[in-house]
């Protein structure tokens, strides 16, 4: 066995091809890990770019086995363990090359696709360097030689889409120089450690040992043996005053955390929480010989753990204010305002500030964040703003100030802080519902109710408050004979729905989902006018729910919005070229997987504009990726469509045809493949649905039941009904039970619950809405969840479903949330019965066949 630390050229330079047994798990990265690896590859570009001289980033090893070498003199490399880095890294340099095509450097493509790529004088499979299992070839393949179905559904051509999108992105901003930077990080800067087997060595094995379940010593663990190696005299007395408390305190996880916070908050910007040991070390080391000194650096980390456990847990801050932003912050989420507020408790605390100008200086970091997420801007390299934040604070002045200053001053992407008329705009238009995470938006709606200060002070912890769609989201038919009312001219009464159900305006708090439903507003008002929030109070006070009256509401919550979060510095910030819906809309074009299609009107509610808006930006947007991709609602090319670039020529519908997109005779897009606002929210990251399992709480489950049947009987067919409710029993007779969505339109899930262990997972195949007569198959949800994180089984159960008449799921929608007619239940309740069962035989085999540890044995390379 030979060893030795590479680069992914060098693994892949000359003619050879590594296999992935058939036997190993399908390509299983998605979206985080994706993302985890190209924030470091960013961070490589920058410093490359700026001329210092990047540190390589470890990104794993890689263990091959030799096969023969055929006839030819191709060489064979069995690779046993490290599969998804090296398909990822493919992946990238495929995105990479098809993106030097798009603008014209053509040889700088034909290197990639030559060198990195293939085997170029090589035919058949002897083409590929790479050669994925069999469940996963045809995508790698199209993705390899750019064929119409190049970027489709699954996680490999969800990969490749990843890697494009990233590069075209960052390319606007960049220009070619940050292009090539990229190639040169992701060939030779990401650094591998290739492990090759001699003829006899048992490959298993050092998969196994690589691979195993051990517990290894953590950053924080690596430090504190440096620290006390290093305190041959003192060592026993400070672990017990000063390190074995702070331990005691925090946890292990949280000293992690503070170790690197500790980096950052003394001036480390660019501090990786991965490689805290090597950092500190670092700073430490002229330390080495000076006990007092180390003494000292223990003791402020000490102090620092007393401040962090102020911000982990607020109500442990005395001074009101500052207590009161931090809860604030805490509510909201992530770590993003750590380094900022431990900075500021540090100035407290030394007496080098007051806690009033520190509660100042955290709510303008919460306004910068609140804004951005109301006026949709992307969180990408928000960690990076904050953490260079601290250096800040130590320039002196007021902290506040400097904190404000620092933020207004207008970059594009990371540190844009949208002033006052943005937010008004964003308000007014855009789909606020499909923004960040569903807590943020709750705090948002929080904090807009606590500015009508009201007597009686709401317990938020209590009243199992969510956020409700007044104008419902899926409306009866008198909803939308109201919305027809107002529809400006060539406007329909849905595409006005989509565009004003997702906006603030329309949103509020209730506890009351279930009974809102999708009730006409004088029912709604009833519920609406006996809740003791304000802003609910206000909108039964209505007449009716409209445009006009959501719109006027949006202007209301606008007024208050810029004065509970203040914005920038006037005149340190210039307004961008570019509204950043226009931005959105490209991020949507590239996250479409070839074989589907969406309409004007989907990407105009997506963004928040009208639908003519949007044809008319893509009429005349040259080069703006996969435009033919969008069309009327009916499926239909636009008349008088032409291309923007010269790389396409004739009928859209032939290309379309070709990525996998059926027309009927009337030139009509299948309706199957078609992507909703949902759809496309989903594919960039911005989906609104909940992640969590469908369930009710145990003392409404009754309720939740009934309401269910009720509407199911008062929305469908007595057949349907009786094929709906016998699959279901049929299913609780399998062993698994019902659950129950939580939003306003009550649905229910046949769902099954992995082992007896509280908390344990839950997987449900299908949501059935009785009122809208829609049945969604959440392959958005199983992805993430074993075994159907498995490629393979989702594409079974698709098939399976596909075989059912009257269920045409688009392969396309792999991915997403793709639905049938509930009358399917009617005739075909038995067959429905029999696909739940084959999930549910799945699910038990696959649970039997874990570990101990709880995984499944299959090999997650």
């Amino acid at each position: 066995m030979h060893a030795q630390e590479t680069t992914f050229s060098k693994i892949v330079q000359g003619e050879k091809q590594f296999q992935i047994p058939l036997y190993q798990r399908t390509y299983s990265w998605q979206r985080e890990e994706l993302r985890q690896l190209w924030d470091d590859v960013l961070e490589l570009v920058e410093d490359h770019l700026d001329g210092r001289q990047p540190a390589a980033h470890f990104v794993g090893s890689v263990v091959l086995a030799p096969g023969r070498i055929t006839a030819g003199g191709i060489q064979r490399w069995l690779v046993v363990d490290g599969q998804q880095r090296l398909t990822t890294l493919m992946l990238a340099f495929t995105a990479l090359r098809d993106r030097h095509r798009e603008r014209g450097a053509d040889k700088k493509a034909a290197r990639i696709h030559d060198l990195l790529l293939v085997n170029s004088y090589r035919d058949g499979e002897d083409r590929y360097r790479l050669l994925p299992t069999q469940a996963d070839r045809d995508a790698f393949t199209a993705c390899v030689e750019s064929s119409p179905k190049a970027g489709g559904p699954g996680n490999v051509g969800a990969a490749y889409r990843f890697f494009f999108g990233a590069l075209t992105e960052g390319e606007e901003n960049g220009g070619e120089a940050w292009t090539d930077a990229v190639e040169t990080v992701l060939g030779g800067l990401l650094s591998i450690v290739e492990i090759t087997a001699a003829e006899g060595d048992n490959v298993y094995r050092i998969f196994e040992s690589i691979n195993n379940t051990g517990v290894g010593l953590s950053q924080s663990d690596l430090l504190r043996n440096y620290l006390f190696m290093c305190l041959p005299n003192r060592g026993e007395s400070v672990y017990r005053h000063l390190w074995l408390p702070m331990q005691e305190l925090l946890g292990p996880e949280n000293l992690e955390l503070l170790v690197w916070l500790d980096l950052v908050v003394a001036g480390n910007s660019r501090a990786k929480q991965s490689e805290i040991y090597r950092d500190q070390k670092k700073r430490l080391e002229p330390l080495s010989g000076d006990e007092d000194a180390l003494q000292a650096e223990i003791g402020q980390l000490a102090q620092r753990a007393e401040r962090l456990m102020r911000i982990l847990e607020p109500a442990r801050e005395t001074d009101e204010e500052l207590r009161a932003v931090l809860e604030r912050l805490s509510r909201w989420g992530g770590q993003t305002h750590y380094p900022l507020a431990l900075g500021l408790l540090d100035l407290v605390d030394t007496g080098r500030t007051t806690a009033r100008e520190a509660a100042d200086a955290l709510a303008y970091a919460e306004s910068y964040m609140v804004r951005r997420l109301i006026t949709g801007l992307s969180t990408t390299g928000s960690n990076r703003v904050f953490m260079e934040l601290p250096k800040e604070l130590e320039k002196g002045g007021s902290p506040a100030e400097a904190v404000r200053r620092f933020l207004s001053r207008n970059k594009t992407g990371a540190r844009v802080w949208p002033g006052d008329e943005a937010v008004r705009e964003a308000i007014r238009t855009r789909p606020f519902y499909k923004a960040g995470r569903s807590t943020q938006r709750f705090q948002v709606l929080r904090r807009l109710e606590e500015s009508y200060c009201p007597t009686e002070p709401v317990d938020y912890d209590k009243a199992h408050l969510t956020v409700e769609h007044v104008l419902p989201q899926r409306p009866a038919q008198q909803w939308f004979d109201l919305l027809a009312e107002e529809a400006e001219d060539g406007q329909s009464a849905d595409e006005l729905h989509g565009l004003l159900v997702h906006t603030l305006g329309n949103l509020t708090l209730s506890a009351d989902n279930a009974r809102l439903s999708n009730h006409p507003f004088r029912r709604k008002q009833q519920i609406l006018d006996s809740s003791a929030l304000r802003m609910n109070q206000q909108i039964a006070a209505q007449q009716r729910w409209g445009r006009a009256e959501i719109l006027t509401r949006a202007a209301e919550l606008a007024e208050k919005a810029v004065q509970l979060w203040p914005g920038p510095i006037e005149g340190m910030v210039h307004a961008d070229d570019e509204w950043p819906g226009w931005r959105e809309l490209r991020t949507a074009l590239l996250a479409m997987p070839a074989g589907t299609w969406t309409s004007y009107g989907d990407l105009a509610a997506l963004i928040g504009t009208a639908a003519i808006s949007v044809a008319g930006h893509v009429a005349s947007k040259p080069g703006l990726h996969c435009s033919y991709r969008v069309m009327t609602s009916d499926g239909r090319i636009a008349e008088g469509f032409r291309w923007a670039d010269d790389q396409h020529t004739g009928d859209p519908q032939v290309l379309l045809e070709a990525e996998g997109v059926p027309f009927d005779d009337k030139r009509r897009a299948d309706r199957a493949h078609r992507l909703t606002t949902a759809d496309l929210a989903a594919l960039v990251g911005k989906d609104g649905s909940e992640e969590a399992p469908p369930a009710a709480r145990a003392d409404d489950e009754p309720q939740a039941a009934t309401r269910f049947e009720t509407l199911l009987r008062d929305n469908q067919t007595p057949e349907t009904v009786e094929g709906v409710l016998t699959a279901l029993r049929f299913w609780e007779r399998q062993g698994g039970h019902r659950a129950y969505g939580r939003a306003s339109e009550t649905s229910c899930s046949p769902l099954i619950t992995v082992g007896n262990a509280p908390g344990a997972p839950a997987l449900w195949p299908i949501a059935i809405y009785p009122v809208t007569g829609t049945v969604e198959v959440v392959f958005q949800h199983l992805k993430r969840r074993p075994p159907f994180d498995d490629e393979p089984l989702r594409r079974e159960l698709m098939t399976r479903l596909n075989d059912i008449d009257g269920i045409d799921l688009a392969e396309a929608k792999l991915d997403l949330r793709p639905s049938f007619p509930v009358e399917v239940f009617a005739e075909k309740g038995d067959d429905i019965s029999a696909v739940l069962e084959w999930f549910l035989h799945t699910v038990v085999l696959a649970t039997a066949h874990r570990t101990p540890d709880g995984d499944v044995p299959a090999a997650r390379t």
